[in-house]
């Protein structure tokens, strides 16, 4: 038979979860979207050989819309060119709202920089290779992308460009 001497909240491992940093994807949506092609319809027409040049633009913004409540947006623009000339132009942003409690004040720069991305970009990668299809050129798949990777490297440079600190005299 269990010993029940009072309430579970009052031990000390509930009290300890009640600590833990809490996550919650609250919605995920399309914020804005774009497609650009300069070229059609004489980029269908002629014997041109499909070899494009691919060129990648990530960029992430967010905002704390309430206290615990962010709003991430991953800005996905692709632009594809062949022979020097852009073919097509594609942009996404796909946004996120997220609750995020619990978490120091210094991690929230990783979790909106990093790991929020991370959850948006399959979303936006699947929304650039349908516009790109319904443009009438050759899916485009985008390689999956280092979030990790990038919010150090960003760190890094904004360590670089910041001023030194003065010295008093």
């Amino acid at each position: 038979m269990a010993d029940n001497d009072g309430d579970a909240a009052a031990t000390p491992a509930a009290a300890a979860d009640s600590q833990q940093p809490v996550f919650r994807i609250q919605r995920v949506y399309l914020k804005d979207v774009s497609f650009e092609s300069p070229q059609t319809p004489k980029v269908f027409i002629g014997n041109k050989s499909w070899k494009p040049n691919v060129a990648l633009h990530l960029n992430t913004e967010s905002s704390r819309l309430e206290n615990d409540l962010f709003e991430c947006v991953l800005v996905v623009t692709a632009t594809v060119s062949v022979d020097e000339e852009t073919v097509y132009l594609c942009e996404v942003k796909q946004a996120g709202l997220f609750t995020m409690k619990g978490f120091p004040e210094a991690e929230l720069g990783k979790m909106l920089g990093s790991f929020c991305p991370n959850i948006l970009f399959p979303f936006a990668r699947e929304e650039v290779g349908s516009m790109v299809q319904k443009g009438g050129f050759p899916q485009l798949l985008l390689d999956p992308v280092n979030f990790d990777a990038l919010y150090a490297q960003h760190l890094q440079q904004a360590r670089q460009n910041a001023p030194a600190p003065e010295t008093p005299q």
